[in-house]
């Protein structure tokens, strides 16, 4: 694979293998002399994808006698920033917009207002040319593998068809593929069959290298383990993980499985109803969660010791999430929230730091002792 940077060492599979020096910062095996550490070391202050205020709305018809149209409010005010070689997941229920979010940040979907800046450059200002040049350093998996591979096209067809669009030599593309075939455990004989002949762990190896082909600095994963069973999840866990750490790369992880987020990611974004709701380190929301959401999803996560199971609190929500067309007043948690009160009606909390460590949007926020299961570690064979 062509080198990513200049100075990068190369090592196994033409891959950058990057390490950690002092203080955490990056630097690439090889280096010599301090002159790469401090390069890392400015870079790493600012953000890769620095997103602010995002919003995406969906005209819908309202249904009844009159008709008329409304907005489905997908995502509504969204803002947060990822450094290079970090995982930031977005967790919530089915509906709250972790996905759409994920998608205006590919441009898979254009925001309705907002900004996303990747690498420094606000991709709401740049045309079509150069947001399509732009592309190849972002990239997404998305959570059916089988939906998302063409079933006409062999998979050499299928990894070639980026290459072609970003007018990638065919040489140097063959060559990178099978590189990245044998990284992700696949066979370059694979590359003559077709989709429905491989497994859907193998088909989602298969999305990966897809997304890795044109070597972007950043990867959106839209649920990508969770229509596998749970011993492929473990696998496509630890090779994402191996991935992330070996080419430097940077993910935007959309689960509902709480265990492999607390074990893949740094940080977390809880949301609801597409506003974030509670952010931060992954022991501040593991440990110190402190807006009802994140306590009850983290009640609900299912503890393999029927001891312990058995012995902690359980925190059911009233009904089902609001309608996005028409979000209730305030703090639009209120309608299912045990510590609500009048304020809440009346005004919306603010995402902020209560005096806690990390941000949460509540009028009423209190750390709680919510026992949760510990992270699997998904490095090892489960």
């Amino acid at each position: 694979m062509p080198r990513r940077r200049p100075a990068a060492a190369r090592c196994g599979h033409g891959v950058r293998r990057v390490s950690r020096g002092a203080g955490g910062d990056e630097c690439d095996e090889g280096d010599e002399g301090g002159g790469r550490v401090t390069d890392l070391t400015q870079a790493a202050a600012q953000p890769l994808l620095k997103v602010r205020d995002l919003v995406k709305s969906f005209p819908v018809r309202s249904s009844g006698f009159r008709g008329g149209r409304g907005l489905v409010h997908a995502v509504a005010g969204v803002s947060f920033d990822l450094h290079q070689g970090q995982t930031l997941s977005l967790v919530g229920e089915s509906g709250c917009g972790k996905s759409t979010t994920a998608r205006c940040v590919v441009r898979i979907l254009d925001p309705t207002s907002g900004q996303v800046e990747f690498d420094g450059v606000d991709l709401g200002t740049l045309d079509a040319a150069a947001l399509r040049s732009a592309r190849s350093k972002f990239q997404m998996v998305f959570q059916d593998p089988q939906a998302s591979l063409n079933p006409r096209m062999t998979v050499g067809e299928i990894l070639a068809e980026p290459l072609k669009i970003h007018h990638i030599p065919g040489a140097e593309g063959r060559e990178r593929i099978r590189e990245l075939m044998s990284l992700v455990q696949l066979r370059s004989a694979d590359l003559d069959r077709y989709p429905h002949q491989f497994s859907g762990g193998q088909r989602q190896r298969i999305g990966i290298v897809r997304a890795l082909v044109l070597e972007p600095k950043l990867i959106a994963l839209d649920e990508p383990v969770s229509a596998l069973d749970v011993s492929i999840q473990a696998e496509i866990i630890r090779l994402l993980e191996r991935l992330r750490d070996q080419l430097g790369l940077s993910y935007l992880f959309i689960a509902h499985d709480l265990s492999v987020v607390r074990h893949l990611s740094e940080h977390v974004a809880v949301m609801y109803l597409g506003k974030i709701v509670e952010s931060g380190t992954n022991d501040e929301v593991y440990e110190q969660s402190a807006h009802p959401y994140t306590q009850a999803l983290l009640a609900a996560a299912p503890i393999p010791d029927p001891l312990i199971e058995r012995s902690r609190d359980r925190i059911v929500l009233a009904g089902d999430p609001p309608s996005p067309i028409d979000p209730p007043s305030g703090c639009h948690f209120r309608t299912r929230c045990w510590k609500a009160q009048d304020r809440c009606a009346e005004e919306a909390p603010v995402l902020a730091d209560p005096g806690i460590g990390h941000l949460v949007a509540c009028h009423f926020p209190e750390v709680s002792n919510v026992i949760v299961q510990q992270p699997v570690d998904f490095r090892r064979p489960t």
